[in-house]
């Protein structure tokens, strides 16, 4: 897309994306195919910004098996996740195929709700 200014907005073009059934079947497969999904920014191993780094720093903590994918590689799903979960930000967290939140939800979560947060995650693990 062009601006006014007649420049390439990428911004605007990635803000206008739509959920297209083919995107949407590939986040259903990340979602369902794994206990527990973080889209985040970078992987576990190397997270890419503070947001994404807590939750993989409290999931590490609670010492379960996760998988992550990360939208920094694949702009179509860092915009398409939005869209799915009807939450505009990353990271964004799934257990057992539900939406939990993203980084603020995870910490109040472990802060306040540490043992509703292990119960969720146990109950993924052992499906």
């Amino acid at each position: 897309m062009v601006n006014a200014d007649r420049f390439h907005d990428h911004l605007f073009e990635e803000i206008n994306m739509t959920l297209t059934p083919e995107l949407k079947a590939k986040i259903d497969d990340l979602v369902t195919q794994n206990k527990i999904m973080v889209f985040m920014k970078g992987n576990k191993l190397m997270p890419q910004c503070g947001f994404s780094n807590n939750v993989v720093q409290i999931l590490n903590i609670l010492g379960v098996p996760y998988e992550t994918c990360d939208v920094l590689e694949d702009p179509e799903i860092r915009q398409g996740i939005k869209e799915y979960s009807n939450w505009p930000t990353i990271p964004q967290v799934y257990v057992d195929g539900e939406f939990l939140g993203g980084s603020d939800v995870m910490i109040e979560m472990y802060n306040n709700k540490r043992e509703e947060l292990q119960q969720k995650i146990a109950v993924a693990s052992a499906s």
